[in-house]
């Protein structure tokens, strides 16, 4: 059921609201800018098909994007801003028994730990999930290139498959931190797309689609839970 779609007397009982939260910024020389956005719609709808119980909410498609600033077009809206506008969001929706904001933007996790820190202080019941990945192919590389290929293959330049940086995030962090995605990797890429298919892609959005239907079963029936964004120690703006 999608929040888009629906008039408010058709909202009926009190439902779980889920939320994706994507990101403008580049993604190599052969990804739209919209890939993080894409892949949590798109969970997000699988959910929704899975759980009638569940309605999505038109998707947030901008967020904090800072290390990316080296790269034309990319658009951010900061951490502070992306902490605000979705604290008072889930403020917003207490006609929900709950929200489940799904990010597949690693630079919305500090912002969106704050928030959510802050809204379940205040009772609510909220949640943050996002999907997971190898360490070494965090950006642009075989996982996400993958994903895409899956999702809308005409999206992605095969022609430009290049690799980037691939060395684990963990060891780049503190160049990431002072030099940006720019320093440490000239074409954007933190990974290796070469070898990228759809079936790896299926594969991960139907392993991703289990987690996220298992975060929202929790959500349903415990209300407060801990929150479980997982930190990311690279400096966003």
């Amino acid at each position: 059921m999608n929040l888009a779609d629906l008039a408010w007397p058709e909202l009926g009982e009190r439902r779980l609201l889920a939320v994706p939260l994507g990101a403008v910024e580049q993604h190599g020389p052969h990804l739209p800018y919209t890939v993080d956005t894409e892949i949590a719609v798109e969970l997000c709808r699988r959910l929704g098909q899975a759980r009638p119980e569940v309605v999505v909410a038109p998707a947030l498609p901008y967020g904090s994007s800072g290390e990316h600033a080296g790269f034309p077009g990319t658009l951010s809206i900061g951490q502070e801003a992306t902490e605000l506008v979705v604290t008072e969001l889930v403020r917003s929706a207490d006609a929900f028994a709950g929200v489940l904001l799904v990010s597949a933007h690693g630079g919305n996790a500090f912002p969106l730990h704050r928030a959510v820190k802050r809204l379940r202080y205040e009772g609510r019941n909220v949640r943050a999930w996002s999907p997971d990945g190898p360490a070494d192919d965090s950006h642009a590389g075989r996982l996400e290139t993958s994903v895409m290929l899956a999702l809308r293959p005409e999206s992605v330049r095969t022609q430009r498959f290049e690799a980037g940086n691939t060395a684990p995030l963990p060891e780049l962090i503190g160049r990431l931190r002072s030099e940006g995605v720019r320093g440490v990797s000239p074409n954007g890429v933190l990974g290796d797309p070469r070898g990228a298919s759809a079936e790896a892609g299926r594969a991960a959005l139907s392993r991703w689609t289990e987690a996220l239907l298992d975060v929202a079963a929790t959500l349903a029936r415990d209300g407060i839970m801990e929150q479980s964004v997982h930190e990311t120690p690279v400096t966003k703006r």
